[in-house]
């Protein structure tokens, strides 16, 4: 009787999720001979404020990731001026 439990970050669809509990049902028969009736899978989807690694987590990476591509035209732009003056 195999118990599969998987913690997965929030933010799949239910489309996705059920694709994935099939392909763990699947794993269990096709690996170990498990009878379908006897797998049981359990998927806890983990909020993004709660899921760390490196002492940062999934939410501060997010918001990491999208501030360089925020001040990418700030910087630019500085680059820019900075091209500018150098040209004089």
């Amino acid at each position: 009787m195999p118990l599969i439990e998987v913690s997965i970050a929030r933010g799949r669809t239910p489309e996705q999720l059920r694709a994935l509990i099939g392909e763990l049902h699947r794993a269990a028969e096709n690996a170990v001979g498990a009878a379908p009736e006897n797998t049981t899978v359990i998927v806890r989807e983990i909020e993004h404020e709660h899921w760390s690694r490196g002492n940062q987590t999934i939410a501060e990476r997010n918001t990491a990731a999208a501030a360089p591509a925020q001040q990418a035209p700030t910087q630019q732009a500085a680059a820019g001026i900075a091209a500018d003056r150098r040209s004089y």
